[in-house]
């Protein structure tokens, strides 16, 4: 549950981010934009450290699919399909 927690709290920041980057490029006109090549950092970092979250959950297993087309990599998680007469 901490690491379904984590990966909601990770995708708020980087919508958030986001957000603060475009407020960032619309009230900044002609200013230097250092403010919203920070929040291009800050968005990329968050970025990266989901995308590295979400792979972690799968590789330990804290995280699974349960995708209709992932049923060939699972088959155990596939009730037996029932059999039509001929």
């Amino acid at each position: 549950m901490l690491l379904k927690l984590t990966i909601v709290a990770l995708f708020a920041a980087v919508l958030a981010s986001l957000s603060s980057g475009l407020y960032f490029l619309m009230k900044d006109v002609g200013d230097n934009r250092k403010r919203l090549l920070y929040a291009l950092g800050v968005r990329v970092t968050l970025a990266a450290l989901l995308v590295g979250t979400i792979v972690w959950g799968f590789a330990t297993g804290r995280l699974s699919s349960k995708a209709p087309w992932d049923r060939q990599l699972h088959p155990e998680a596939v009730a037996p399909a029932e059999r039509r007469p001929s």
